[in-house]
């Protein structure tokens, strides 16, 4: 653990393995109380003093964490790929991203502006001025190790905010590399703090519950946000929510399907379907589903699974054997129902896969709402396709979910597209693009994907309370 600007060891600890090997890949501190209690301390007391630093100073600090990220970004993706599993190109690409929130951060942490506001009194003047919130809880997920790191901590640094960073149990090396990118940069201790845990309640506990935190940022599922949002709000925390999904992509009938299948299937199985923003109802006009499912089940098959670190891998596994049990029983209950399978639909065990937790790339046809598969995120690289029959009907389907992050849209018409985002109650929107996400673009959701947003200049706002002062003359 890093507390205070020291590495700390010693005591219980877990180990860290390989999804795609079995294998032990390292070990890492079970924090406790005593733990958490030093990072409490050491965040509040660094506040004292980093709340005073200028703009500039911490976004020097930012910048100089941003250069080191990139000169170190092949190890960072090998370490992301051993302990997360995801394909090593997929992994540096990663990093590039989570190197960009530190850049566009340490540009914003100069751009934090206040106002003058007229007053109805001859004498009386208003300025509005921008404060850190103060300490902040960063739980941070497995599927995206380090771009959500940096994603969290870069803003709130930049807005003079100190930090107890909480990684994922499943990828706590690839937070310990983060945080000596971070003492490397040159921030002052106890303002970058990072404590690792294998029962991860007993941090969300405190992060809620002790007042010496006033910022609460969770990526994960709904359950647990909504669990951390219930306690946190008994003791009036700021909190940042990004959720579980149900992403819809809707095809039109003016819209080429194989084109189509071409760009979902990209981004369907991009990190073996283990995001967020992950297509998860794909619907197609009836009269071209055959010709979008030929096209998906020929490159769903075309895949090459396997360990991350071959170079011709293009899917890896899935984090544990409880994501593979809820992806194989989403799948079993849809064939069940009578869906039809186009690729896939089994566990990998060929050639050493079975020490990993491999599943095929899939393809479904004729899913229909009585399936787990419709309503339920999967989290995994299944592509459940649904036939509609009318454009009036769409919107309705799509919508048609308790999740509101990601969507994507396929059409060939302005009118079409723009309406189906204005229709769409979803908080991001990919028009005939399976990549709408960026540093400098607000990422969040709606409903029960979350509430705030991350990225772009709102993310820095998420850190940053509003002072007022009025002076009478």
């Amino acid at each position: 653990m890093y507390i205070n600007g020291e590495w700390l060891a010693g005591g219980n600890s877990f180990v860290v393995t390989n999804p795609a090997t079995g294998e032990h890949v390292g070990q890492v501190p079970d924090c406790t109380d005593a733990d958490i209690e030093a990072a409490l301390v050491a965040a509040d007391t660094a506040f004292k003093a980093w709340k005073k630093t200028t703009a500039y100073e911490r976004s020097a600090l930012l910048y100089r964490a941003w250069e080191l990220m990139l000169a170190r970004k092949n190890e960072l993706a090998e370490i992301m790929t051993r302990e997360q599993g995801k394909p090593l190109k997929a992994a540096l690409n990663e990093v590039q991203y989570g190197a960009d929130f530190l850049l566009w951060f340490a540009e914003e942490a100069k751009r934090v502006y206040g106002q003058t506001i007229p007053s109805g009194r001859l004498n009386q003047r208003f300025i509005c001025s921008k404060a850190p919130v103060g300490v902040v809880g960063a739980i941070t997920p497995w599927n995206y190790p380090i771009s959500m790191i940096t994603r969290k901590l870069a803003p709130a640094l930049a807005a003079g905010c100190t930090v107890i960073l909480k990684p994922a149990e499943a990828t706590p090396l690839c937070a310990k590399a983060m945080a000596e990118i971070f003492h490397e940069a040159g921030f002052p201790a106890g303002t970058v703090n990072v404590i690792t845990v294998q029962n991860p309640a007993r941090v969300g506990n405190v992060f809620c519950e002790d007042k010496r935190v006033r910022k609460l940022t969770f990526t994960g599922s709904t359950l647990v946000g909504r669990e951390l949002n219930a306690n946190a709000a008994r003791h009036l925390k700021r909190v940042s929510l990004e959720l579980g999904g149900h992403a819809p992509a809707l095809v039109f009938p003016d819209a080429n399907p194989v084109y189509a299948a071409k760009g979902l299937s990209l981004v369907k199985f991009l990190n073996g379907g283990q995001a967020c923003i992950s297509p998860n109802r794909i619907f197609v006009q009836r009269d071209q589903v055959d010709a979008f499912v030929t096209e998906l089940a020929s490159r769903a098959k075309r895949l090459v699974v396997g360990d991350g670190m071959e170079p011709e891998t293009g899917l890896g596994p899935l984090i544990n054997q409880q994501a593979l049990e809820k992806v194989s029983a989403q799948v079993e209950d849809a064939l069940a129902q009578g869906a039809t399978l186009a690729a896939g639909g089994h566990r990998l065990t060929d050639n050493g896969l079975d020490r990993g937790y491999f599943y095929a790339p899939t393809v479904l046809y004729g899913v229909t709402p009585a399936m787990k598969i419709y309503h339920e995120e999967t989290f995994g690289p299944v592509a459940p396709v649904i036939a509609y029959d009318t454009v009036d009907e769409l919107l309705t389907m799509a919508n048609d979910t308790e999740y509101g992050l990601a969507a994507y849209v396929y059409s060939q018409d302005i009118t079409t597209a723009f309406k189906a985002v204005e229709g769409l109650d979803f908080g991001i929107i990919g028009v005939n693009d399976i990549n709408p996400t960026s540093a400098a673009a607000p990422f969040g959701g709606m409903k029960n994907s979350g509430m705030g947003r991350e990225g772009a200049r709102e993310g820095i706002e998420e850190y940053l309370e509003t002072k007022l002062a009025g002076f009478a003359l």
